[in-house]
């Protein structure tokens, strides 16, 4: 192995820690302990030096003195030494270790032998210097030798007491180093930190300036950031009155807004009411007419009416869910159903439009079941199959449903126009329409799929899309998916329903409430043909002037909402409630409106009687009478 590869290499994460650890100090601390640290330095240096020097110089004496007594001894043994006379060579050493600092005197013959030995009562038992003078007798040659140990206990003192003063020393350099560098540091770090504390004024929004005062570079610094404090406090002014200028404008335009949407619901509620009641009436008498007749030529005039209100229809339609939703009154009803019966049902609606305009509506059948709101799903698909059938003009539209995780993805697929890029995420706005759907009276408003878009988000659902223009376009609706049951809940949605027969009337008394005549004319030739018996009234006081006069109560009564100078079919069925000889649990109760205006729809909601929103088809009130008979029976029955 070479040196080098031998060799530590210093540790590149030691200079880096170093830095951190320095870094956690502030200027001022870092100042002194940069002052203080070359301080140290240089002085335990210096202390060293002469330390050393001071030492090697005590010892150098104590050596000297040593040699000289060991000289004096060796003189006076040199007679004795030659006699042998021990007295004599005991009492030369016992004059050696009497003198100071000697703590041993020992006298050998040429031959090694001790002599004479004598120690130092006075001194304690310490580490000592060695020093050897020879013994020369008369004829010069050398006859023993003087061996004198010099205790070294006043270097060890002389060195404590150098310990003492370079311990004193350094304190003193280090306490003036330091109090010097902490004035210098305080001197340097105060401006900075009055910049420090500027800046986070600054930051907090507040006017912020320094003194400018320190050093030339401090100064500069100084002057830089209150000129930089001066401009952005300039644009901060701007900046804010700007703010305040958009708010305003902001807020003028939300309330522009909030007036045009008030104007907009205002005018699509009163429209609605007052068109819905001349269809209303339009779809009465159309049915009463096609009753008993046999020309060919009017029953078709006749069905040319019935597709014209169908249309109309769908329209007030669109209106009356978006009111709704603005309402807030539709709230999910979590039920697991099988995903075919509403299959089924979508079938038996849009086949025959699909069959009239030339296209193949494809329903697959599937075994899933789903966890949700039947009547926001049963929306949500009509929609979205009324739309592909409005923009499809050759192939048709396909619905299907498959497993995904827990989920079950439902795709509505239609060969029509297709959407562009740039419109995909538009045609969920309200009243946005691409371009003129085909020419089949069937034209909508553009809120379809904006009311598919909030129902979705109502049963915490997505619908996404995707489309090729010329090619066609696939809706994909997520739910819940859920386990098979035995048996699942016969389910109605008001409109949504299709019995095989229709429920019988005959001999069912209904009383029918209005303001407008030709409504009311219209209800009784309906509930006639249907073998009712009917009775009629425009107002609250006709309809009690009929309680004072029957003699049993009706078995339903059917009520407009709105009637006139302000008062409502609520307030008239609780008089007729209150009435001596007026209807009670065993009466059925049906509200018809054309209101949609959000707070009136809130009002119904809450009311806990059937609603039916007109125009409503002569089927449709049939079934619902007969849905509110058939409740009333079963439970009686119970």
């Amino acid at each position: 192995m070479t040196p080098d590869a031998a060799a530590p290499s210093p540790s590149p994460a030691l200079p880096a820690r170093a830095l951190r650890t320095l870094t956690q100090f502030s200027l001022a601390q870092q100042l002194v302990l940069l002052a203080l640290l070359p301080a140290i330095v240089a002085t335990l240096g210096a202390i060293a030096v002469l330390t050393r020097q001071h030492l090697g110089s005590v010892t150098h004496l104590m050596q000297a003195n040593g040699q000289t007594v060991a000289l004096q001894v060796a003189a006076m043994a040199q007679t004795p030494l030659a006699r042998m006379d021990r007295r004599a060579l005991l009492r030369a050493a016992q004059s050696g270790s009497a003198q100071p600092q000697v703590q041993r005197v020992q006298i050998w013959t040429s031959d090694g032998e001790i002599v004479a030995d004598a120690e130092s009562p006075q001194s304690a038992k310490a580490e000592g210097l060695q020093v050897v003078a020879a013994v020369v007798s008369d004829e010069g040659g050398p006859i023993g030798k003087v061996m004198v140990e010099i205790s070294l206990e006043a270097v060890q003192k002389a060195r404590n007491n150098v310990w003492l003063n370079v311990a004193g020393v350094l304190a003193a350099s280090l306490i003036g180093v330091g109090l010097a560098a902490w004035w210098a540091a305080r001197r340097i770090s105060a401006p900075i930190r009055e910049l420090g504390e500027a800046v986070d004024r600054l930051g907090a929004g507040k006017e912020a300036s320094v003194q400018i005062t320190g050093t030339t570079e401090v100064r500069r610094l100084q002057h830089g950031f209150n000129q930089a404090a001066r401009a952005l406090g300039e644009s901060q002014r701007l900046l804010q009155s700007r703010i305040a200028q958009a708010t305003a404008e902001l807020e003028s335009k939300n309330q522009q807004l909030e007036v045009a949407s008030q104007a907009k619901t205002r005018l699509l509620a009163a429209a609605s009411h007052d068109l819905r009641q001349p269809l209303h009436a339009l779809t009465l008498f159309s049915d009463g007419l096609s009753n008993g007749e046999t020309d060919p030529l009017k029953l078709q005039r006749i069905e040319h009416i019935r597709e014209c209100v169908d249309s109309l229809d769908r329209l007030f339609s669109e209106l009356l869910n978006l009111s709704q939703l603005d309402a807030g009154v539709l709230q999910p009803q979590w039920i697991d159903f099988p995903l075919d019966r509403l299959f089924d049902e979508i079938s038996r609606n849009f086949r025959a439009v699909a069959e009239q305009q030339n296209l193949r509506l494809v329903v697959r059948k599937t075994d899933l079941w789903v966890r949700c709101d039947y009547v926001m799903l049963s929306r949500i698909l009509n929609n979205l199959v009324s739309n592909s059938l409005r923009h499809t003009h050759e192939g048709g539209v396909l619905i299907g449903a498959r497993r995904r995780g827990k989920g079950v993805r439902i795709d509505v697929c239609d060969t029509g126009i297709g959407i562009a890029q740039q419109h995909q995420k538009r045609v969920f706005e309200e009243f946005f329409q691409i371009g003129p759907a085909r020419s089949t009276g069937a034209r909508g408003m553009g809120l379809g799929l904006s009311t598919v878009q909030r129902l979705a988000s109502l049963l915490n659902t997505r619908v996404e899309l995707s489309s090729v223009p010329k090619r066609g376009t696939v809706v994909r609706v997520m739910v819940r998916a859920a386990l098979p049951a035995e048996a699942a809940p016969v389910l109605q949605a008001g409109s949504t329903g299709s019995p095989e027969g229709e429920a019988s009337l005959v001999g069912v008394r209904v009383l029918v409430i209005d303001d407008e005549r030709t409504i009311l004319e219209g209800l009784q030739v309906v509930l006639t043909n249907w073998g009712a018996d009917v009775m009629a009234a425009q107002s609250r006081e006709e309809a009690l002037a009929l309680a004072d006069q029957w003699d049993r109560p009706p078995d339903a009564v059917v009520s407009d909402l709105l009637l006139r100078e302000g008062d409502n079919g609520l307030d008239v069925l609780a008089a007729l409630e209150r009435h001596p000889r007026g209807i009670g649990a065993a009466t059925a109760r049906l509200l018809v409106t054309g209101e949609t205006k959000p707070d009136r729809l809130r009002e119904v909601a809450s009311a806990g009687v059937a609603v039916l929103y007109k125009p409503v088809s002569p089927r449709v009130l049939r079934q619902a009478i007969a849905a509110q008979l058939a409740a009333l029976a079963s439970g009686a029955g119970h």
